[in-house]
């Protein structure tokens, strides 16, 4: 992809690299059939928070900024639209121009920091993440976000050596009453056969919480773990949409394979917490314990 820079701030060149790498596989893994070209200004805090004020509305700043030079139809996408790029074909670049990007370089690395990863994965996320949204991606709908999330993941696997999903053992904590819930439930277990006990505490979107235990049975095989038995309450009771679940043992423990399924089922954003007495927390997002996961998305 053809990236005209304006550098108000300088990059690293390491950064610049693997985001102009990160460029060139955004139409590739679109299914852009054509050239295509970009704009993007790296900027400091106070310019990106200008930006944001007069087109946005929104006076403070931010990491990036997009904006499309395509209107596409709704639930459409760059590769649905060709008729529509074609329209925005440049004869002096030879490609079609999807739009302008502005990314805040300190903003960049300070969020590098907080996430835990280097400065390189973080500028090539928020570029790739820049250009879903010229593709005609957005993340205002869970739906709409799951689909952006899963393309976004589909690029950087293929060019950035760390995992796509922002993780790191935590400097932040999930909300302590979610802890205490979880720890609470962890108290009913029954596990007589494994003497493992676990407990789980789910958050619904608009903060309720379901609670659960691990449950075993003398066949082994319709054992329940702590994560499915929360699940599967809160979907009976109607919800379905789910933000964090915090999870407890004796010692640190991801879910297993069929609990990361489930959850993927109604909500592959979520963020998964860990934590034992005496260990701390550590959080992973869903989409990175199950990488490409297989959800209702990929039967329509």
């Amino acid at each position: 992809m053809m990236i005209d820079w304006i550098k108000d701030v300088q990059m690293d060149p390491d950064c610049i690299i693997a985001m102009e790498k990160a460029a060139d596989y955004c139409p590739v893994c679109e299914g852009i059939g054509m050239p295509c070209s970009i704009s993007v200004h790296l900027c400091d805090d106070e310019t990106i928070r200008r930006i944001n004020a007069e087109y946005r509305g929104l006076d403070k700043s931010t990491d990036v900024l997009s904006f499309p030079s395509v209107l596409y139809p709704e639930g459409k996408t760059a590769s649905d639209c060709p008729d529509l790029l074609r329209k925005e074909f440049d004869d002096e670049t030879d490609s079609c121009f999807l739009g302008d990007i502005v990314i805040s370089v300190p903003h960049c690395y300070a969020q590098a920091i907080e996430y835990g990863h280097s400065r390189v994965r973080e500028a090539a996320y928020l570029l790739v993440h820049g250009i879903c949204h010229l593709m005609g991606y957005d993340h205002m709908e869970e739906s709409e976000r799951n689909k952006m999330r899963k393309m976004e993941e589909n690029i950087l696997s293929s060019v950035v050596p760390d995992n796509t999903a922002r993780s790191v053992v935590c400097v932040d904590t999930p909300d302590k009453q979610l802890i205490a819930a979880a720890y609470d439930a962890m108290k009913n277990s029954y596990s007589p056969y494994s003497h493992f006990p676990v407990g789980a505490a789910l958050c619904t979107e608009d903060g309720k919480i379901f609670t659960g235990c691990n449950i075993e049975n003398a066949s082994f095989g319709v054992t329940n773990c702590a994560e499915r038995t929360a699940v599967f309450k809160a979907v009976s009771e109607g919800y379905t949409h789910f933000t964090d679940i915090v999870i407890t043992a004796d010692h640190p423990s991801w879910p297993c394979g069929l609990c990361r399924q489930v959850m993927f089922e109604f909500s592959p954003g979520m963020t998964v917490w860990i934590t034992a007495e005496g260990c701390g927390v550590q959080k992973k997002h869903l989409s990175e314990l199950l990488p490409e996961g297989f959800g209702p998305n990929d039967l329509n």
